[in-house]
């Protein structure tokens, strides 16, 4: 005769069958693929550009969808919220903002060397100020945005489904100009990041048709044409070494200063006119490093500052009376 906790325990081992969809896993194995499938999906979809045409993909559609709608570089200009309906209704569902917020960055002729968007209205300001809303700006492409995209209608790049798959979009735009060494780029992603200066157009033309006529050119015969890195803003670099060690090694860093010059009055006393400033330094919180630098005393001899800036930089810092700059 079977006792009643017999009974009991058959059924609970009974209930212990695991269902055939739970997959026993180590969770070492588990935690290193998903980490890899994230960091790819990173690097290869948002936050590092192609090396072909230096664009993220936020940046390659926003131009893909102008091109498709005529928003060329001769044509009117159009509301940017009818490029962003554009863009995150067949391109890049990730929300408005993101796609905004790297159109006005296209369109700052002091944050890209070669601005690939001509914005009208309120498009920010190198003292961080926002643009306005999209609503109240209007934009197109510019020139150089053109020689990206031109004969994508001829087969010249591979194509692909959008997210919906009612589309296609380009893997890559054909990319008539060297984009990626023209305007830079500044990508953080996980577990990688880089940060490529901007160069100057002429130089860089003049460096490809010598290494297309001497395809075993080294670094050093490309240094003679491209001197290094060409700011937005201006500035002096500094460490011809650090340059061509960079250049060489593809790490390292190099010192960039501001311009400024000096003045006498018809007192006698001096300013320091201050036209040109490093890449990505903000020119209302270098204002205020100034004034707080003066304020606690660790800059002596400065009488005021202002800042005289209208569409190039002017900073005026006035000294006192009898100090030397």
């Amino acid at each position: 005769m079977e006792k009643k906790g017999e009974k009991e325990e058959k059924n609970d081992n009974a209930g212990e069958k695991k269902p055939a969809n739970i997959i026993s896993r180590s969770i070492v194995s588990e935690m290193k693929e998903s980490y890899l499938d994230y960091a790819m999906s990173v690097i290869t979809a948002r936050a590092l550009p192609d090396v072909r045409d230096g664009l993220k993909p936020v940046h390659r559609r926003i131009l893909y969808s102008m091109h498709q709608t005529g928003l060329v570089y001769n044509a009117k200009f159009r509301k940017s919220a009818t490029v962003v309906g554009n863009v995150l209704g067949n391109f890049h569902p990730h929300g408005d903002a993101s796609v905004y917020e790297a159109m006005v960055k296209m369109a700052q002729d002091f944050s890209f060397r070669y601005p690939l968007i001509v914005g009208q209205g309120n498009f920010g300001s190198i003292d961080g100020d926002p643009a306005a809303a999209y609503r109240y700006t209007e934009a197109k492409m510019s020139k150089l945005s053109s020689e990206m995209l031109q004969d994508i209608e001829k087969n010249t790049v591979d194509f692909r489904a959008n997210y919906d798959g009612t589309k296609k979009e380009p893997v890559v735009l054909p990319a008539g100009a060297p984009n990626l060494l023209l305007n830079g780029t500044l990508g953080i992603a996980v577990g990688m990041a880089t940060n490529i200066p901007p160069h100057n157009l002429s130089e860089v033309v003049d460096a490809t048709s010598f290494l297309i006529d001497n395809p075993s050119a080294t670094t050093e015969d490309l240094l003679q044409f491209v001197k290094g890195p060409d700011f937005p803003t201006g500035g002096v670099i500094y460490g011809e070494k650090d340059i061509h060690h960079a250049y060489a090694t593809g790490r390292g860093g190099v010192v960039v200063r501001g311009v400024a010059e000096i003045m006498e009055s018809k007192l006698g006393s001096y300013q320091i006119i201050i036209t040109q400033i490093p890449y990505r330094v903000n020119k209302a919180d270098l204002l205020e490093k100034i004034a707080n630098l003066a304020r606690e005393k660790k800059l002596e001899g400065i009488k005021g500052l202002r800042d005289e800036s209208t569409s190039d930089i002017r900073i005026v810092v006035e000294l006192k009376s009898g100090s030397q700059p």
